[in-house]
């Protein structure tokens, strides 16, 4: 295994680990800015790495009908192509067999995609097509091609998926060109069955990867049955290799997975709360299109450094109202930041051994529950 995972310490489940890579270390656990197709929205990628952000994530499909593999390739990968120097993990296409699920046709073999842009050119996307992109993109962590289910789904669908997907997930890996600094996670599914997601999991660890993904969830089920799949899933993992939870999610969804043994997380919450006026803070969101910000000359959050904090709520207030572009950059600045801060002050509680402490601290003041 080409991709290095060190884990530093434990507090319970939770976990504080280093992983390296070709472009960088990162810190886990870590929350990775979506920047589905070589841009995290409404940021330049210097404004990204003053958020504290040490991974972002792109997306295969995405690049693969805009601009095209070939073409990243013959710009030096992602890494020049958008001007990110760190560490980049690609999705696989999976969560788009779900998402455009009107435009899927699955077969054994892989997914056929009719063009989400103009509705008539088909794309055929086996697992070895999804690895060789993602090779071409020069992506550091390298997500195999699997299908996301929407929840609830019935048990049968379920079994049906988990035996694809690890066929698929056994053809990625042999598609994968290994290389120091690069590495191929596997995907664990199996929805909310127990016995389905174990089974899953110990197929693919059978399989061997250098890191392993739960995912199929924050897809419709409530959140005690997320928490109830991750603790299921994650002691059945190798606890020398890097656990992701795909798609998550809000402050308290990740606080909930790190203290059930996850390391990485990607969601487009917080940038795309930006781009529509919400801010997150430690006392929860905001709505900055509330009127009553708009003589509000105290920051967003006070204990924030972002370039919005230096601002009056007022101020970010009168940008949304006038549907101004800097509006959207500092808010999406300041919640990736919020993020940042949140994942650091997780890594400093595990590693002093406080973390279920700084866990029922945060809730309760973010929730304003006691």
């Amino acid at each position: 295994m080409s991709l290095k995972f060190d884990l530093i310490t434990t507090d319970g489940n939770a976990r504080r680990g280093r992983v390296h890579t070709a472009h960088g270390t990162f810190e886990t656990p870590a929350f990775m800015a979506v920047g589905t197709a070589a841009t995290v929205k409404a940021l330049t990628m210097d404004q990204v790495a003053a958020t504290g952000t040490q991974v972002i994530l792109g997306n295969t499909y995405h690049l693969m009908m805009r601009p095209g593999g070939d073409l990243v390739e013959k710009m030096g990968g992602l890494h020049k192509f958008g001007g990110w120097t760190g560490p980049i993990l690609t999705d696989s296409g999976g969560f788009q067999v779900m998402s455009l699920s009107n435009l899927v046709k699955m077969k054994e073999e892989g997914v056929e995609f009719t063009s989400h842009i103009d509705g008539g050119v088909k794309h055929f996307l086996r697992p070895e097509d999804s690895v060789h992109i993602q090779h071409q993109l020069d992506s550091n962590i390298t997500m195999v091609l699997d299908e996301c289910l929407h929840l609830p789904a019935p048990r049968d669908r379920v079994e049906k998926n988990v035996d694809m997907v690890t066929r698929w997930a056994a053809r990625s890996k042999a598609a994968f060109v290994d290389r120091p600094g690069y590495g191929i996670f596997g995907i664990v599914q199996g929805a909310d069955f127990p016995d389905l997601r174990e089974k899953s999991a110990r197929a693919l660890t059978e399989i061997g990867f250098d890191g392993y993904a739960v995912g199929g969830l924050a897809v419709g089920e409530p959140q005690d049955v997320m928490f109830r799949m991750i603790a299921t899933t994650t002691p059945l993992l190798p606890a020398d290799r890097p656990r992701y939870l795909m798609g998550v999610g809000t402050p308290l969804d990740i606080l909930g997975a790190v203290e059930r043994g996850i390391d990485m997380f990607d969601c487009v919450m917080p940038t795309r709360a930006g781009r529509t006026a919400q801010a997150f803070t430690r006392h929860g969101t905001m709505n900055m299109r509330n009127a009553r910000f708009r003589e509000d000359s105290t920051p967003i959050d006070d204990k924030c450094g972002c370039p919005a904090c230096k601002l009056s709520r007022a101020y970010i207030h009168h940008l949304i109202k006038c549907n101004e572009m800097l509006g959207a950059t500092l808010l999406t600045q300041h919640n990736l930041w919020f993020y940042q801060d949140l994942m650091r002050d997780i890594r400093t509680a595990i590693e002093q051994g406080r973390f279920a402490e700084f866990k029922k601290d945060f809730i309760e003041q973010y929730t304003g529950e006691h």
